[in-house]
């Protein structure tokens, strides 16, 4: 080759070269010229739940933050289930006095100004306010099929709602839902959307002719491999599918001889149900609140502010976005949706029910402190511990309430602007039935029952205010007993059950029905 061709073809490679560079960087250049690609925004923080907890320490100057109680009666922070200790701030807010002073007195009142005092005090120092800019959900029904439940027919949708992330695709949220209704209800039906893994209640399986061709395919697709069709030829009857028990011959379940389930009670009773899945809209953890979910969503990946929403508040959103999804499916009557849940689902429940007057009734089970448990009762759990490993649930000003030293010194829940029985006021005058087990069968002195009934106790004066049927008692909290073991308090609109079983609602689900549908005339 002379020189000429030799330079000729160094050019040319380092023409091509640049080519082939050029056309790495272009998807590079391209990402940082479109305004909603990944390259927009750095990628989450992904604190771990200790980093988050301090970075939110730091926001608030708190230096140190009491520890919460152990349940461990050996401990040296032992909780206190001593009745004589248990109140040590006796006195709580009256949700029918202003700021100012002023007494409420009409249901204008109410609307107008207390109970907006009251929203706003929750938002900012218990369970934390919504962003002004939550993106939008587009609900896609994935699944829809016929199913029963016991021996009724019955329509199962498996629902997702697609969180609009064009704005931070580096978290993505989708939210699980399934929705159950009746198949012969003749018109749309009550629901009760449940805090809960979203699973399909019995899903459709292939009858005995279909198994047998899946069967046939999968033998000859497993004989392939020599080794596996000499053990298949060993066994020429084995079926590698196998049918699930308690499926009939024509592909649907069985139903079991078995105590009636929550849902079946509901879907015999001609309601429907849904099943919302809460650690699909955000995570039950502190790492959640920086690496995904709404929060990390909507916060691009960064740590929060004092004052916006934890993940019960996330949980209701949710919940409300889901209320959205029902009210455009006509089997579904969308005046009647009711939200239910247990435990921390519980204290969900209660604070969706609070913040989203479209939910028409509530099933509160069990719930404890940060639901229908006042904060300002020492017994069982404790506010140390939800601003302890329990903080990712509330709005981190929460903290303050726990600390020890720092900032704003020594503060408690005695400090706290607002209490439980108002957020059960801020339902009114709504249906709210309260839920409880015993703890001989697990439902655990830890939950404070009796810190329960005083909030329900003590809410009894708005219900009325608001034309609304209370739980029949007096309004003295401090000293009004709590009703025995199956003795619900059923006629108002304020309601209370404490059944015998643990910790779920399971035993009280048939009364709430039969509660609910007493005051909606639903059935009649």
């Amino acid at each position: 080759m002379d020189m000429q061709a030799y330079k000729q073809l160094r050019n040319t490679m380092k023409t091509i070269s640049f080519l082939l560079l050029l056309g790495s960087l272009l998807p590079a250049f391209a990402q940082q010229k479109n305004p909603t690609g990944p390259g927009r925004y750095p990628p989450p923080l992904c604190l771990t739940t200790e980093q988050d907890h301090r970075n939110m320490m730091d926001q608030l100057g708190i230096t140190e933050l009491r520890s919460g109680r152990n349940s461990d009666a050996s401990a040296p922070n032992a909780a206190n289930y001593d009745e004589s200790l248990a109140n040590p701030f006796p006195g709580l807010p009256d949700p029918l006095v202003t700021r100012d002073g002023k007494k409420v007195t009409t249901p204008e009142q109410w609307w107008n100004l207390r109970r907006p005092e009251i929203a706003e005090d929750f938002e900012r120092e218990v369970y934390g306010r919504l962003p002004e800019d939550i993106p939008d959900v587009t609900w896609e029904v994935v699944i829809s099929e016929r199913e029963f439940i016991g021996w009724t027919p019955v329509i199962a949708r498996k629902v997702v709602g697609h969180v609009d992330n064009s704005e931070y695709p580096h978290i993505d949220v989708a939210i699980s839902m399934v929705v159950v209704t009746p198949e012969r209800a003749g018109g749309p039906v009550p629901v009760l959307m449940m805090f809960g893994p979203a699973n399909l209640p019995a899903p459709a399986q292939p009858d005995q002719e279909d198994f047998k061709i899946l069967n046939e395919a999968v033998r000859e697709l497993l004989s392939k491999d020599p080794l596996i069709k000499e053990i298949l030829d060993k066994y020429p009857a084995y079926e590698p599918l196998v049918r699930p028990e308690g499926v009939g011959p024509f592909g649907f379940r069985m139903p079991s001889s078995r105590e009636k389930s929550p849902t079946q009670e509901l879907i015999e009773a001609g309601w429907g149900y849904v099943l919302i899945d809460p650690s699909s809209i955000q995570a039950d953890n502190g790492e959640g609140l920086t690496c995904g979910g709404i929060i990390g969503l909507v916060n691009k990946g960064q740590a929060r502010k004092p004052d916006e929403w934890g993940a019960l508040r996330a949980w209701a959103w949710g919940a409300a976005r889901g209320l959205d999804y029902l009210e455009t499916y006509p089997a579904v009557d969308a005046t009647k949706v009711g939200i239910e849940g247990v435990s921390r689902y519980g204290k969900a429940a209660l604070v969706t029910l609070a913040f989203e007057q479209r939910f028409a009734f509530g099933l509160i089970g069990s719930s404890g402190k940060g639901g229908t448990t006042l904060h300002r009762r020492n017994f069982g759990e404790a506010v140390e511990n939800l601003t302890g490993w329990g903080y990712y649930w509330m709005a981190g000003n929460y903290m303050k309430y726990g600390a020890e030293s720092g900032k704003y010194g020594t503060m408690n829940a005695g400090d706290l602007p607002v209490d439980s029985h108002e957020l059960i006021a801020m339902c009114a005058p709504r249906l709210v039935f309260i839920s409880y087990g015993i703890p001989e069968q697990g439902d655990a002195h830890w939950l404070d029952h009796r810190g329960s009934y005083m909030a329900a106790v003590a809410a009894q004066p708005v219900f009325r205010l608001l034309g609304a049927k209370d739980l029949g008692v007096s309004d003295d909290y401090k000293n009004e007993r709590m009703p025995e073991v199956l003795h619900g308090l059923l006629e108002g609109h304020l309601a209370w059950r404490q059944h015998e079983g643990g910790h779920t609602d399971a035993p009280n689900m048939k009364y709430f029905i039969e509660w609910v549908n007493g005051h909606t005339g639903y059935g009649d």
